[in-house]
């Protein structure tokens, strides 16, 4: 057996990018479940750049559930998604072949931030569209509402990929609006954001794909440019990671054609943070039982 291969037995990968997109992918939906339940694991997570990602997962669990891997979608709140509106997000909790469906989470954008748009040296109309927290820190409409209805659903507000301060603001007023399942990127913030991100009981997610080497070239996510997430490397990360402490959720980011499948993926990254000193029981918090309590996984089969 594959060294590492025990650690996805019952594990959750809440970050999966298989559904189709602009850039080559490892899977396929479908396959992405397979080998998912071929390595024993709980549940898989779709996120999808340019589309509401629950449609894919009821799909996946109208053909596939047999195989017992829970398969949950939710919406990145993109302008090719409908963009950061009510509307889009009242369709995408509803969005599926019935009950327990709908989404599992809504999230703010993921490349058309302020935060994004900034490190790639956008300018003009394109930064002033993009997400972003206003400058004194107060939550622009409808993002309030659309925490509301987190809050009422018990899904997961997820802030996106915007800047510590944004996060720890945005985490902040969900709480305060009764959000109880909320999500953080936290690969690139600093430790003192990570611990008051936590402090309000949030969950820090650190991903395997900021380590790899698909960061060195450009990949196409919001319009036909190329642009490069900047690499990690497990220094910069374990202490981020570390930060968090019992809030942090570990996902394999994959799906590009560039790296290995996500199930592979998550073994490598598995692996790499044992290397780091992480403990099992570390790895089996950070893979299992947080994703399981956040998204609520075996509450909707």
């Amino acid at each position: 057996m594959t060294y590492g291969m025990h650690y996805l037995k019952g594990a959750v990968d809440a970050h999966v990018h298989t559904c189709p997109h602009l850039n080559g992918r490892s899977a396929t939906v479908f396959e992405s479940v397979r080998q998912a339940a071929a390595a024993g694991m709980r549940a898989i997570g779709l996120m999808d750049n340019f589309q509401n990602s629950t449609g894919y997962a009821a799909l996946a669990m109208a053909e596939l559930g047999h195989l017992g891997v829970e398969v949950f979608g939710g919406l990145i709140m993109q302008p090719t998604a409908g963009g950061v509106t009510l509307e889009a997000a009242r369709n995408a909790v509803d969005y599926g072949y019935g009950p327990g469906t709908g989404a599992r989470f809504l999230s703010m954008p993921t490349h058309h931030t302020r935060a994004v748009a900034r490190r790639e040296g956008r300018t003009g109309l394109y930064l002033e569209a993009a997400f972003g927290v206003n400058d004194d820190g107060t939550i622009p409409d409808p993002v309030p509402a659309i925490m509301d209805l987190c809050a009422e659903r018990d899904i997961v507000f997820d802030c996106g990929h915007v800047d510590g301060w944004e996060a720890v603001a945005l985490v902040r007023e969900a709480r305060k609006r009764g959000c109880k399942r909320i999500r953080t990127h936290c690969a690139r913030y600093d430790l003192d954001a990570i611990r008051e991100i936590t402090a309000m009981e949030a969950y820090a997610e650190f991903n395997f794909f900021l380590l790899t080497h698909a960061t060195q070239v450009g990949l196409t996510h919001v319009d036909q440019e190329k642009h490069r997430a900047p690499s990690l490397t497990m220094d910069e990360l374990a202490p981020r990671i570390r930060a968090a402490g019992t809030r942090a959720i570990t996902s394999s980011d994959a799906g590009i054609f560039l790296l290995a499948p996500p199930v592979e993926a998550f073994r490598e990254y598995m692996v790499l943070l044992e290397a780091a000193g992480f403990e099992e029981a570390d790895l089996r918090r950070m893979n299992t039982e947080n994703p399981v309590e956040l998204f609520r996984i075996g509450s909707f089969m």
